[in-house]
């Protein structure tokens, strides 16, 4: 019988088809081929509830918990009277936490990982080991969110960015191990958090080659005579609403009009009604959930990324460079990719930048085989979540990060 891990997760880490399940999904299976998993983690999609039977294979026992998020807002600004980062009672819980207390006072579980910030909240402070996955250093995303918001906005959005780097600094601090998604973002927290150094560091995500190759034959999802421009992320995420909507108003224009066939389609689950009025623009498509996103990028003339705010290793990037994809970046989009531009990505950060980029992939169409390779050589899962498996054991266990330099 393996030894118990307490698994704590924000969202619950099924079907791996975003960002922070992708990355949770894969930490789960992988750790769970030598731990007893134990998972506690919130459901804040109703149709993913229906995802608790797929998820029994890789834990012991499971501890979902419905979230309404419009309850959950609501429960945040208590925080305005604490002090404390609105985050934090976003997600407080505490049937959550007496299970987790529970199952290490039992001694079921001796080790913990929390998976991103908020869940560390919930982590019992008898465990053997700790491991926070932080991901992103999130207070610095609402620090970038502050400068493009109007008062009172861009007051409470500042505020949550002092306050989550507190707590980001105290859980690091406290934790035997904290790692992030990138060597950028762990030198980030570093620079912030010079006593908790030693135990920082970084695992970067993967991409499954395999599932997202460009070998395949997909069926076309263009009409006859389109030349496809596609974005993918989910688009209840603010920074790729305002990415989408920046490419449709203020750039595609100008690539419509040199390139008559010019398709932006806009591929990711529930659009608000800011995202579904782009569709009114001529030649932009809204699909809202697709139940498989590689044949709009194996049948795309390039991928844009054209995020202007940013934190950890953007997936939609990594995917489709691993299809062969071109794929046209932002620096914030690009950032902590191990990727050289101008071979593996094409950079661009202006909205002329951008234009022109696409606008010459459209007129000389062509794969990007660098980009693929690069995929191959750097991120493979199973080779980088294997450097975190000795955070686990008894003894110290910090040399094993990926520490960034000064």
């Amino acid at each position: 019988m393996n030894e118990g891990l307490l698994f704590l997760a924000h969202r619950i880490p099924f079907p791996p088809n975003k960002g922070d399940k992708i990355r949770s999904f894969h930490l789960l299976r992988h750790l769970s081929a030598r731990y007893d998993i134990h998972l506690g983690a919130f459901v804040d999609d109703p149709a993913d509830w229906q995802y608790q039977d797929a998820l029994q294979p890789y834990c012991a026992s499971l501890r979902l918990l419905p979230l309404h998020p419009r309850r959950a807002r609501l429960a945040s600004l208590g925080g305005l009277l604490t002090g404390e980062a609105l985050t934090l009672p976003y997600y407080r819980s505490r049937e959550l936490k007496r299970w987790a207390a529970g199952l290490a006072a039992s001694g079921t579980v001796t080790r913990g990982l929390a998976f991103s910030s908020a869940m560390a909240q919930f982590m019992p402070e008898n465990l053997a080991r700790r491991v926070l996955d932080m991901v992103d250093v999130d207070s610095d995303k609402w620090t970038q969110y502050a400068s493009t918001q109007r008062w009172p906005l861009s007051w409470v959005y500042a505020r949550e960015g002092r306050r989550l780097a507190a707590w980001e600094a105290r859980a690091a601090c406290d934790f035997d191990a904290t790692l992030l998604v990138s060597r950028d973002e762990a030198a980030l927290l570093q620079r912030r958090v010079p006593l908790a150094r030693h135990k920082i560091g970084a695992f970067e995500n993967g991409v499954d080659a395999d599932y997202f190759s460009p070998l395949r034959d997909y069926p076309d999802p263009y009409p006859p005579g389109v030349q496809g421009v596609v974005f993918t992320g989910a688009m209840d995420y603010w920074p790729n609403v305002d990415a989408v909507t920046w490419f449709a108003e203020r750039i595609f224009p100008a690539i419509r009009d040199a390139v008559p066939g010019a398709q932006f389609t806009i591929v990711g689950s529930r659009p608000g009604e800011a995202v579904r009025a782009l569709a009114r623009q001529p030649g932009v498509v809204v699909t809202g959930s697709v139940p498989d996103v590689r044949p709009y990028l194996a049948h795309a003339v390039c991928a844009v990324a054209p995020l202007r705010i940013a934190r950890g290793i953007q997936n939609k990037v990594l995917e489709a460079m691993a299809m062969a994809r071109p794929v046209v970046a932002s620096a914030q989009a690009a950032e902590g990719i191990r990727a050289e531009a101008g071979r593996d990505f094409i950079p661009a950060q202006d909205a002329a930048g951008f234009a022109r980029a696409v606008i010459a992939l459209l007129r000389a169409p062509a794969a990007a085989a660098a980009a693929r390779d690069c995929i191959l050589a750097h991120y493979d899962w199973t080779r980088n979540l294997s450097a975190i498996d000795g955070l686990f054991e008894a003894a110290p266990a910090a040399a094993a990060l990926e520490t960034c330099p000064a």
